[in-house]
C-alpha cells in the first residue's frame, strides 16, 4: 500500500502549481511561499492564516469564483482556481 499522497494541480490566479490531494486551500497557499493573500480594507495590512480553525476569517479568498471563503476550512481540489491579494 502506498503512502504517497495523490497529487492535484490548482491554479493560483493564473499559476498552475501541484499539490497534495487533501490539503486546504490555507495550506496550498502557504505551501507555495504565499502568506497573505488579502488585505485589510481600511489599513491595507496583510492578511493570511491566523487562527486555521474558520474563527477568525482573516484567510478569505475566492475559490471557483465564490469570494469569501475560508482557506483554512475549503479542501483543495483537482481543477480548483483560487484568487486573492498574491502573486504566485
Amino acid at each position: 500500500m502506498s503512502t504517497t499522497p495523490r497529487r492535484i494541480t490548482v491554479t493560483l490566479n493564473d499559476a498552475r502549481v501541484t499539490a497534495n490531494a487533501g490539503q486546504s486551500v490555507g495550506a496550498v497557499l502557504m505551501g507555495q511561499g504565499i502568506k497573505a493573500w488579502r488585505t485589510t480594507r481600511i489599513e491595507g495590512k496583510p492578511r493570511g492564516l491566523f487562527c486555521g480553525i474558520g474563527a477568525c476569517y482573516d484567510c478569505l479568498v475566492t475559490v471557483d469564483g465564490q469570494p469569501n471563503q475560508r482557506a483554512c476550512l475549503v479542501e483543495a481540489t483537482d481543477s480548483m482556481t483560487i484568487e486573492g491579494d498574491f502573486d504566485a
